[in-house]
């Protein structure tokens, strides 16, 4: 069978003819048919059974709403998602100035999506379509699924089922429990059934079905409400939970209703990896609909890369991927990251370079416990801090196998890893992984673009202890070997540090000795971030309570526009308008 895009206009369901549509995918993305990209995935995943799928990209929502009638209405549902990132984040700087651009929209143009996405397309919808199914999903509905703190309103929102009003929230990856919605939903009876579901949330007014699972019972979102210290104890629960890798039912009352999320399914094994990969089925291109407005930028950043495992346990606490992908690490085999490989040499615009081999992690491929029993009911949100487990096989030989064999494909240049790696599990202090200097050795000889980006983030040891990263004497320790790796094969690569101003704990005077201690080590700086509160993480939590939900006690919070500029300026301090641009 020809390959082709998934249909996004009523021409194109002629031009199939399609006289029905089982599933209409609804993004606040522009339609890049690429394994990157989540709207594609799913899509292709729902297409592989037998179903018709179409996908409504970028709808607007400002005029009389004929974008979401234009594919006419699907026999088993909607599928919203805001898109790869969260509306809000895609939309507003860190400090709450409107972006100018969308990485996610051809041209880079902004204003395509509304903010809020998930909401506002499933308001339509179900004002549209009121008897049709609507799924959400995504980055955007996974991390806002229960209450949270939402920074650009300041308020402590409700779970998104409740705001949006959809009938089934999918969290996570959502490959396995999207085929097993679109069987559910051919049943005229689903509603009854929702309860057998795995990794899925939705409304109830009845939560006896769960009792005899001893589920956990989350405080109700009016208490949280009037009470942050319940949102604090209810975060704890919640992040101890889906750290473990068999978890339980949660419960949030809202209101006189339940919002019930089951528990994921287990980890991906290698073969359901391998499964997910669907490269050979997809266009690996935008939509050609977008040829005349220009490149999707964040099309151009990977598509000569492939993401070769899944999850993080690093558990850093301002990062959302262990929530959205888990603590475990699930990895492609080898056959089938060298078969997208020889796939990707052969497309138009390969030249020759591998931009990525990788994942959240780089170098976290194919690592797991050495005695899975022990990790089972491991609640840890982080394998590496505050000291590396022991339990942990940190072994590098995979990794660094499958550079070598990618790397002797007849058309491969180069291959770099663009991807983050986690430096302190390259320090091997511990001695319980000599394959860790195997793999610095072929990282530095041949798999730095010219720049190594790691993310030591700070110098402060109770700022570095907020964010669950190792102290900065473990990133000094690693810049001397990067440095004495260069010199072994006479090259002069940089180390560029990840950095963050305004994170929980960090006051202005912290700041300014990070700024002095990164002159003082001669640090490249033009990636220093302001940090951004989003939904359900760590961080997240303690800026909205102040205080440190596991132990109590205070944390000091940059939350003033003043103080946050102010210690962003201690790298990027304002220049001084000349007086020719200040004239009027």
């Amino acid at each position: 069978m020809e390959k082709h895009f998934l249909p996004i206009t009523k021409k194109e369901l002629d031009y199939l003819h399609w006289d029905y549509v089982d599933v209409i995918l609804v993004s606040g993305d522009a339609y890049v048919d690429h394994p990157s990209f989540g709207p594609a995935v799913i899509g292709r995943v729902l297409e592989r059974t037998g179903l018709r799928v179409a996908i409504l990209p970028q709808p607007n929502w400002k005029d009389d709403l004929r974008d979401f009638k234009k594919l006419g209405v699907p026999r088993l549902f909607f599928g919203v998602t805001a898109g790869n990132i969260d509306s809000m984040l895609n939309h507003y700087t860190a400090m709450k100035r409107l972006r100018h651009d969308d990485a996610y929209t051809a041209g880079g143009q902004a204003g395509f999506r509304p903010d809020y996405a998930t909401v506002t397309y499933t308001k339509i919808l179900k004002q549209l379509f009121p008897e049709v199914p609507v799924v959400i999903g995504g980055i955007e509905a996974s991390m806002r699924r229960l209450s949270h703190y939402d920074y650009w309103s300041d308020t402590l929102k409700p779970s998104i089922l409740v705001e949006s009003g959809a009938d089934i929230l999918v969290y996570g990856m959502g490959e396995r429990p999207i085929l097993a919605i679109a069987e559910l939903l051919k049943r005229p009876d689903w509603r009854n059934h929702l309860s057998e579901q795995r990794q899925i949330g939705f409304l109830t007014d009845d939560i006896a079905p769960y009792q005899s699972e001893e589920p956990i019972l989350l405080h109700s979102l009016a208490a949280e409400l009037k009470d942050k210290r319940k949102y604090g104890d209810d975060f704890v629960q919640f992040e101890r939970e889906t750290n473990k890798r068999e978890q339980r039912t949660m419960i949030q009352p809202h209101g006189d209703r339940y919002v019930v999320m089951r528990p994921p399914y287990p980890v991906a094994t290698e073969a359901e990896m391998d499964s997910f990969a669907l490269f050979d089925r997809m266009m690996n291109a935008p939509h050609p609909k977008y040829l005349k407005r220009g490149p999707v930028p964040a099309f151009e950043m990977i598509k000569n890369s492939i993401t070769i495992h899944r999850g993080c346990f690093g558990g850093c606490s301002f990062c959302a991927i262990a929530a959205h992908q888990g603590k475990q690490i699930s990895s492609r085999s080898d056959a089938s990251i060298i078969a997208e490989a020889e796939d990707l040499i052969g497309r138009d615009y390969f030249k020759g370079h591998i931009s990525d081999l990788g994942g959240p992690s780089a170098n976290m491929f194919r690592m797991e416990g050495r005695d899975l029993a022990k990790c089972h009911a491991c609640a840890r949100p982080s394998c590496l801090h505050p000291k590396i487990c022991p339990n942990l096989h940190r072994d590098h030989r995979p990794a660094l196998h499958l550079y070598q064999k990618v790397s002797k494909l007849k058309g491969v240049n180069h291959i770099t890893i663009g991807s983050g790696i986690r430096y302190e599990l390259l320090l091997n202090e511990d001695g319980q992984d000599p394959t860790a200097a195997a793999y610095l050795h072929e990282l530095v000889d041949h798999h730095v673009s010219g720049r190594l980006k790691v993310a030591p983030e700070h110098t402060d040891p109770e700022v570095v202890r907020l964010m669950r990263k190792p102290e900065f004497s473990k990133f000094l320790t690693f810049m001397k070997l990067f440095r004495k790796e260069n010199e072994r094969c006479s090259k002069n690569q940089q180390l560029i540090p990840y950095l963050i101003s305004a994170h929980p704990g960090c006051t202005l005077d912290k700041m300014s000795e990070l700024s002095k201690i990164a002159r003082e080590h001669h640090l490249l700086t033009d990636q220093v971030q302001t940090f951004t509160p989003t939904p359900m993480t760590y961080a997240t939590a303690i800026y909205y309570l102040e205080y440190d939900p596991y132990t109590g006690k205070p944390v000091h919070v940059a939350k003033s526009d003043k103080e946050r500029r102010d210690q962003h300026a201690f790298f990027f301090p304002k220049r001084p308008v000349s007086p020719k641009k200040n004239r009027k």
